[in-house]
């Protein structure tokens, strides 16, 4: 399905988001920057499709490795990093979420936009991404979320189910099926969100799990942190 879509899939994300999605992944970046040495964090961006956050990482000085298993969205990823010159800081890789092939303790952040209810258990996603993280690291989850303004959230959710995927499937004349588009609306609405989505964080072993809304509620920013390692101390206490 996401192959289906990859070559006009960056061109549909502006034209149906209106360009807002530039917006929302550039207030994740702004969450992820920092350590607590002041040293821009090295940062695993899963799902990464064309690679559009992990980019935004790399525009910013991180030391970046994107990865996904659609290897046709990973071609139009790679030749972005080509054009933007950013090979020396930006690295693809064809990596499933649920088996990552990194060492425990590889990276700083650990993100993903528009990803995570693809995933087959999410749970045991967000657990892997913790793993690949230092003690401390940060996991960031950029999702759909249902807004719950009354008047706008109706229209939103009205857009969103019944003219979006329309939308999707004029603008997209070579796909051969509105299957993507039809599923967009259907997982959103289907997958947990804030304070249902807060809890996965913390089945997966996260601490401190927030979220912050954007636009209304359309999206949702969420943040869990990898807790310290426990030391034989403090365990037998």
């Amino acid at each position: 399905m996401f192959a289906e879509v990859a070559p006009r899939y960056d061109f549909l994300n502006r034209a149906l988001s209106g360009g807002i999605d530039v917006l929302w992944r550039r207030k994740t970046v702004a969450a992820g920057l920092g350590t607590e040495n002041g040293d821009l964090p090295r940062v695993l961006d899963v799902c990464t499709g064309t690679a559009d956050l992990a980019l935004s990482f790399a525009a910013r000085g991180c030391e970046v490795v994107g990865a996904d298993f659609c290897l046709e969205m990973l071609g139009r990823g790679r030749d972005k990093v080509v054009q933007r010159g950013a090979e020396s800081r930006l690295r693809l890789v064809a990596a499933d979420t649920l088996h990552l092939p990194f060492a425990d303790e590889s990276f700083d952040v650990c993100s993903v936009a528009f990803g995570i209810r693809n995933v087959a258990d999410p749970v045991a996603g967000l657990a892997e991404m913790a793993r690949v993280l230092r003690p401390g690291g940060r996991v960031l989850v950029l999702e759909f979320s249902r807004p719950r303004t009354p008047v706008l959230g109706k229209l939103y959710l009205w857009y969103f189910r019944r003219v979006l995927p329309k939308l999707g499937a004029l603008l997209s004349p070579r796909s051969r099926s509105t299957s993507a588009y039809d599923y967009l609306p259907t997982s959103v609405m289907a997958f947990p969100d804030r304070d249902d989505f807060l809890a996965l964080m913390q089945r997966a072993g996260l601490v401190e799990p927030r979220y912050d809304l954007f636009s209304i509620g359309i999206a949702s920013l969420y943040v869990g942190v990898k807790p310290a390692r426990v030391t034989g101390v403090e365990a037998r206490g």
